[in-house]
Formats: C-alpha cells, sequence, structure tokens
C-alpha cells in the first residue's frame, strides 16, 4: 500500500490561481513549472508516487517540493541562496543580446526585417558573444525586461503643421467647450463619416454553426453583389446614430446625410450643430465648410487634423458595426446588406450609451511632446 504524505496541501484562492499561472507559463523555467504542477497535483489529493508518474520526475522530488510548500507557502518554491547551477552567461552578454534585439536587423547587416529568438541566438553567436546560447535562452531574457522583437505596430506620424491647433479644439468640443466657453444644452456636436465599399458578399455554400470542438465556419468562396457606401452622423453625448445608404462617396451623398439630420429635432431648432469631419473628399477643404453654413446657418463644419480619423468618434461606431452586423459578411444583395446597417442603428440607438472617451488636449500635448518637436512646425489657427 502506498504510503499517504503527512503533508497535506490546502490553497487559496490566490495561491492556487498564482500557481496555475506558472504552470501554464511556456516562458518561465522548467523547473518552476514542474513545481507548481507537483502542488496543485498534491491539493487535488494525488498521493506522491502518481504525480511522479504524471510528470515523469523522481519520486523524492515530489516529496521535497511537497514538504517545502507545506513549510513556507509559495516561497518555498524559490531556490535557495546559493543552490542551483551558477550562471552560464555574464550580464554583459545579456545585455548586449537585449540590445540586438532592439535594433533593426539590417544595421547588423542581416536580411531580416525583424528579430526572432532563434535567429538572435545565431547571431549572437556569430558575432562571438558567445560559444553558444539556446533560443529558450534568449526568449527568457527577452521575456524578463517585456522585449518582442518580433511584434510591431503601424502608426502615421503627424505631418500636418496645425495638428496640435485642430485636434485641440475637437477634443475641446467632445468636452463640451468651444473657443474656451461651454457649449449650452442647446448646442450639439456631431461626428461624421462615410463607411465606404461596403460589399455585399454571398457565400457559395452555407457555413456551419458553433459545435462541440470547433468554431462556427464560414465558407471561402462567395459571389460579388455590389457595393453602397454608409454614412453616419453620430452625436458624441447623446450617443445617437442618424445615417442614410448611398451608392458610392461623394458631395451629394454628404450633403444628403446633412439635411437628414439638420431637419430634425432637435437639430433643427438648435442654437448651432457642430460637425466633426475628416478630410475626405466628401468633405474636405474651406469650401465643404462654405456649403454647410450657406445652406445650414446653424452648422459649423470642424475639420481633424489630416490623417487623425482615429479621433473621430464616429470611428468607434463603424468598428462596432462591423464586428456585430456585418462579419462575417455574408448578404445575398444590396437590400439585405442595407438592411441589415439600418435595422443595427436602430437596434444601437435603444440602448447606447455616449463612448467614455478619455483623451484630452493635454493627453495631445503629452503625446506630441513625447514623440519630439523635431518634425512639427509651430502651430497656426486655421478654419480648415
Amino acid at each position: 500500500m502506498t504510503r499517504q504524505s503527512p503533508y497535506v496541501i490546502t490553497l487559496s484562492s490566490v495561491d492556487r490561481a498564482v500557481l496555475e499561472q506558472r504552470s501554464r507559463a511556456y516562458t518561465a523555467r522548467f523547473a518552476t513549472v514542474v513545481r507548481a504542477k507537483i502542488v496543485l497535483l498534491a491539493a487535488d489529493g494525488e498521493q506522491n508516487t502518481k504525480i511522479a508518474h504524471r510528470l515523469g520526475v523522481h519520486v523524492e522530488v515530489v516529496s521535497t517540493w511537497r514538504k517545502r510548500f507545506f513549510e513556507s507557502g509559495l516561497a518555498g518554491l524559490d531556490d535557495r541562496p546559493g543552490r542551483g547551477r551558477p550562471r552560464s552567461f555574464t550580464p554583459e552578454v545579456v545585455a548586449e543580446v537585449k540590445a540586438m534585439a532592439c535594433e533593426p536587423p539590417t544595421q547588423r547587416e542581416v536580411p531580416l526585417s525583424r528579430w526572432s529568438s532563434v535567429e538572435l541566438a545565431a547571431q549572437a553567436v556569430a558575432e562571438g558573444l558567445v560559444v553558444a546560447v539556446s533560443a529558450s535562452t534568449v526568449r527568457r531574457w527577452l521575456h524578463e525586461d517585456a522585449i518582442k522583437p518580433w511584434q510591431h505596430r503601424s502608426w502615421i506620424f503627424p505631418r500636418d503643421p496645425d495638428f496640435a491647433v485642430k485636434a485641440a479644439r475637437v477634443l475641446d468640443l467632445y468636452q463640451r467647450i468651444w473657443q474656451g466657453t461651454e457649449l449650452s444644452e442647446h448646442e450639439y456636436v456631431i461626428s461624421a463619416d462615410e463607411k465606404s465599399q461596403l460589399q455585399a458578399l454571398h457565400r457559395r455554400h452555407p457555413g456551419r454553426p458553433t459545435g462541440p470542438g470547433h468554431p462556427r465556419q464560414v465558407e471561402f468562396e462567395y459571389r460579388r453583389g455590389g457595393t453602397l457606401a454608409y454614412f453616419a452622423a453620430y452625436d458624441i453625448h447623446q450617443a445617437r446614430v442618424l445615417g442614410t445608404i448611398a451608392p458610392k462617396t461623394g458631395i451629394e451623398p454628404f450633403t444628403e446625410l446633412v439635411s437628414h439630420v439638420m431637419t430634425r429635432e432637435p437639430y433643427a431648432s438648435a442654437r448651432r450643430v457642430f460637425w466633426v469631419v475628416d478630410n475626405g473628399s466628401s468633405h474636405a477643404g474651406q469650401a465643404s465648410i462654405d456649403r454647410m453654413s450657406a445652406a445650414w446657418p446653424t452648422a459649423t463644419l470642424v475639420h481633424l487634423p489630416i490623417h487623425a480619423s482615429w479621433l473621430n468618434q464616429v470611428e468607434i461606431y463603424f468598428s462596432v458595426l462591423q464586428r456585430k452586423a456585418i462579419n462575417p459578411i455574408d448578404f445575398p444583395d444590396l437590400d439585405a446588406l442595407t438592411e441589415r446597417i439600418l435595422a443595427f442603428q436602430d437596434r444601437y440607438n435603444q440602448t447606447a450609451a455616449p463612448f467614455d472617451w478619455t483623451f484630452t488636449r493635454r493627453d495631445l500635448h503629452t503625446m506630441l511632446d513625447r514623440i519630439g518637436p523635431t518634425e512639427q512646425t509651430t502651430p497656426t489657427p486655421t478654419a480648415a
């Protein structure tokens, strides 16, 4: 009969969460993962011999770490001072490899766009930093400093010479401020844009619904049913969307959207309605401002900086629409696509709340200071 261990393990919810995280961490040391699994299995009532067989280790290893945790908790699973194999690499070598990971490979005449841990290990050997080093060791070094050279993010440097001024006044409008004065209850802020090239793609074969062990499956082949454009005006403080459908983008369909909004209450009798737009061809330049004010004297068109649609709140609504109502695309024709878009708009308006917009004028200046003034020109006020 197998002897029951005298060290009965009982885990708190915190300890279990920590151990489960360690047991699943593929970047952690193998010993750390094994110790966590030993304690978790012991807490589940498993005997030492069964744990050893399951994990492929000696039963004395299981007994040691079970006892250490019983006596000292999580701290007992750490290596004791003076124990274990000494470090094989000097801090200088580790720092050199980390520095290499932060540089483009082309700087070292390596024909790669980005490093992987395997390639970093090979390059460290090629440059004579080490005689040999494994990719897993390099990966552990980078993980400790949260460096991930295989990842990248795209961004657009603000090239508009009036970026700060244009962006700041839009951010002020989001806080219900215009030219230093708080907006009244009879003034509104609209974020508007168009979502172009929406396709009615019809799958050639029906998809398969979600089932045990597999996600929803969508047929790869499709028939094209044409495209349309969706023009939307989002009241950022009321969380209300008004939209129209058009065959394509342009000045005329945008004008129709403005009329669709400005002839409805509360905008028809509003003191002022501010329209925040990007620099798309449907509403670009001073000419669009003049058209707007001539047709609707209470409407003020406010342009974002060039390449700054991320500051336009209607883009968030478009993202919600795409994820919740359009993807995965499968519409027999444009009429079905139109019906889905407008039905979702009505449903959204029933329960929507304003977006929790937290990016302010202060955050804008912090961002511009961080990316540096070298390519920034002094901002000057502009009407565009």
